[in-house]
């Protein structure tokens, strides 16, 4: 299988966690953003990473990615319970994350470290010469682009904060009752796409699929909240569950 990605994209870790979890051999294609798009499109998916190509088929979404793979794995091993109302509620939560936590993690990062010098070499984190090059040169162009497509200003990139606290907050509630996991009892796609999707916020110390900056390299403003997701009940959810439950990464 080959998995089309932008290295750092957290979409692109949900499916890499996938993968490694099922122990199924793979091939990773690491682009920086927008030099990714020609790769997507040529593997037969669309405009966005990851890409996953197995088998003579291309899925071009992280969650479709997950329910291909979930055909594959032992009963054990599974990310989505049998039982259709507890199928449901995994489905459920995983779409509520992929759809509030994602977009606003991402446009909450990058309107913070676009233009930081660290942030090159983040996002060119083991491609190509020629992407690396293709990257560095349209910089510039990269980055306004970057900015327009996620609609980064002042103003939504605070929206974007608050919004990551909403959904930290609604699994604060969720795990009050102290379970283990967000449904069912075991790790299910829920779990995997929570901390897949919330990785970056409190920077966990092993485990993400690319080294991310420590917190002394960020912003001090993005390393100051940083600390604050990591005491958040859902942000030591997160370090869990990268602690005990991703044990197979390549980082």
């Amino acid at each position: 299988m080959r998995l089309i990605t932008i290295g750092v994209s957290h979409y692109c870790e949900k499916a890499r966690w996938a993968l490694e979890r099922l122990a199924l051999p793979y091939r990773e294609e690491r682009y920086p953003p927008l030099i990714h798009v020609a790769a997507c499109l040529s593997a037969g998916g669309g405009r966005t990473a990851p890409v996953l190509c197995d088998q003579g088929r291309a899925y071009a979404d992280s969650s479709d990615i997950l329910a291909h793979l979930d055909r594959r794995a032992a009963p054990a091993e599974r990310l989505y319970p049998s039982d259709p109302v507890a199928r449901a509620e995994v489905e459920r939560l995983e779409d509520r994350f992929d759809e509030v936590l994602g977009p606003h993690v991402r446009r909450y990062l990058y309107g913070h470290i676009l233009g930081e010098r660290f942030a090159d070499d983040l996002l060119c984190l083991d491609v190509s010469p020629s992407s690396n090059r293709a990257y560095r040169w349209g910089r510039p162009l990269v980055h306004g682009l970057m900015r327009k497509a996620m609609a980064i200003s002042p103003a939504s990139t605070e929206r974007s904060r608050n919004k990551c606290w909403d959904v930290f907050d609604e699994v604060a509630e969720i795990l009050a009752d102290g379970r283990t996991y967000l449904s069912g009892g075991r790790f299910s796609a829920a779990d995997l796409t929570f901390a897949a999707l919330g990785a970056a916020l409190v920077t966990p110390p092993r485990g993400y699929g690319v080294r991310l900056p420590s917190l002394a390299e960020l912003p001090p403003a993005l390393a100051e909240e940083s600390r604050r997701f990591q005491v958040h009940p859902a942000g030591e959810f997160i370090l869990r569950l990268y602690a005990e439950d991703r044990p197979c990464s390549q980082a």
